[in-house]
């Protein structure tokens, strides 16, 4: 009987075969991010080193240099101290952006945060239900979601303004263009921008804090009703220690998303009334395709952006480098 097998291939050609596989599969991946992530971020550093106007015509790699010069750090000078009106409104545009987002965080934890220990202690059946009717906002066009709040909106005819006249309260004259509308400090156009948008994000939250609950051992909330605790002492002692690191993570996701978000703010109130919900991003979009057309200093303000997302992402990971409590 013949008992030979097969020549097996040495382990050399194997692991070089391994490595061509990998090669090939990360090939087209790494491609994509190098041309559509990391040059388009390389390149909005190098311009925010130049006065760069596309109209104008350059001397050296992609128009630069000639009539669009090298600057140095001028850019982000001009926007720290500068006195021109593009850096005066980053400046608040700066202020207006961590106010939405110190705004949207603690709103949006004390929605999340009772709505998920609510669904979680439903059926299944009802949980998976009401779980995708509020995560629907989440995956919903921004462009839709913003028509329905602008009809929310409305002065006179709209379903606030409505609801406002029902009860006998007076609406406000404008719920997104009255300049002197501003409570305890906000904006009223602001606020209003703050509900939308919490409204349209808090599905995301709710879904990793579901998930994040139903990984917490049944034995831990049954031995703290035995010892007497009430539901608000379950939620407050053992349910929110336990869920510390996903409020960590969601915390982290929730800044870094308001830090960066733009589509709500152009469609619903284009930074107004007087600047009084302008963002970075959209003083950025506004300096490089709007109005100035100045691709230097849009890209400076793009790198100060870039610069304090990518604080918050390292905070991040220092921060979140610990052990489970369970």
């Amino acid at each position: 009987m013949n008992t030979d097998f097969p020549a097996q291939p040495a382990s050399g050609k194997l692991m070089a075969g391994q490595r061509r596989f990998a090669q090939s599969s990360l090939a087209p991946i790494l491609l994509y991010l190098g041309v559509f992530s990391l040059f388009p971020i390389i390149w909005a550093a190098v311009m925010s080193f130049f006065s760069y106007t596309p109209i104008r015509q350059g001397s050296w790699f992609l128009g630069l240099g000639g009539a669009n010069p090298f600057i140095g750090i001028e850019n982000f000078i001009e926007l720290a101290v500068g006195t021109s009106k593009p850096a005066s409104v980053f400046r608040l545009a700066v202020k207006n952006t961590f106010m939405f987002t110190a705004m949207v965080l603690p709103l949006n934890l004390a929605i999340t945060l009772p709505l998920s220990v609510l669904l979680e202690s439903i059926g299944q059946r009802f949980r998976t239900l009401f779980r995708a009717i509020y995560f629907l906002p989440t995956i919903g066009s921004s462009v839709a979601l913003v028509i329905i709040w602008q009809q929310m909106y409305a002065p006179g005819w709209g379903l606030l303004s409505q609801m406002f006249k029902l009860v006998g309260l007076v609406p406000p004259k404008s719920w997104l263009q009255d300049p002197t509308a501003v409570y305890f400090g906000v904006p009223l156009a602001m606020i209003a921008v703050v509900v939308a948008y919490v409204w349209q994000d808090f599905g995301y939250n709710l879904v990793i804090f579901v998930a994040a609950l139903q990984s917490i051992p049944k034995t831990l909330r049954e031995a703290a009703r035995v010892d007497g605790a009430n539901i608000f002492q379950e939620f407050w002692y053992v349910i929110i220690p336990l869920l510390s690191r996903t409020i960590l993570l969601t915390s982290v996701l929730t800044v870094l998303s308001s830090l960066q978000v733009f589509v709500i703010f152009q469609l619903l109130t284009r930074g107004g009334p007087r600047n009084q919900t302008q963002t970075m991003l959209l003083s950025v979009y506004e300096n490089a395709f709007q109005f100035v057309g100045n691709l230097g200093l849009a890209s400076a303000m793009s790198m100060i952006l870039f610069m304090i997302i990518l604080v918050f992402t390292v905070i991040q990971f220092r921060v979140m480098r610990t052990e489970w409590e369970y």
